[in-house]
């Protein structure tokens, strides 16, 4: 019986490492290389993160700097940033890109807050779904009178226990996240 649990929690804690990915890519106010390393580049004919072609950097709260590897996809590069939609400014120094992190307006903000609030509540759908497939496979185990009535009621209020302790740590890191998106 413990080993349904077991199956369960690194379930949880996939969810959990894919929304903190997810939301280390939502814009807070402050320069941050999440928010541009996975952006999709089109060069050499196909697409490629941008973090596999080039060199990013923070230069400080309000600016980065990206330098390709390939000095002759750069045009290639300010474009997919500019078309990326993240409200940064781009421009080309040379052998490099100088991208430039303009201060959110209040109503940008409510907006990065909307899209927080869909990515949480997509990993709360994804705990829900992995819950009720262990929660399947106890109902099938008592079916087959492999566990009695009275594990089978156990075994569903820990895996209730445990989707409870996961969900409290969404809301935290969301709460988290939020309050920096907001921070002015």
């Amino acid at each position: 019986m413990e080993q349904i649990i077991a199956e369960l929690k690194p379930l949880f804690e996939k969810t959990i490492e894919f929304l903190k990915d997810e939301l280390a890519g939502l814009r807070t106010g402050r320069a941050n290389v999440a928010v541009i390393e996975n952006i999709p580049v089109e060069c050499y004919g196909s697409k490629t993160p941008l973090k596999n072609m080039a060199a990013i950097s923070v230069l400080d709260a309000h600016s980065m700097t990206v330098q390709p590897w390939d000095k002759t996809v750069i045009k290639d590069v300010e474009k997919a940033i500019s078309q990326a939609g993240n409200g940064l400014g781009v421009s080309i120094d040379g052998p490099l890109l100088r991208l430039s992190v303009p201060p959110m307006t209040e109503e940008r903000r409510r907006e990065i807050v909307k899209i927080l609030n869909e990515k949480i509540e997509s990993a709360r759908v994804s705990l829900r779904d992995a819950r009720d497939k262990i929660r399947e496979k106890v109902s099938k185990q008592f079916k087959n009178k492999d566990i009695t009535e009275d594990d089978k009621y156990g075994l569903f209020e820990d895996i209730d226990k445990l989707t409870t302790e996961y969900n409290a740590k969404i809301k935290d890191i969301g709460q988290t996240k939020e309050t920096e998106i907001m921070a002015v």
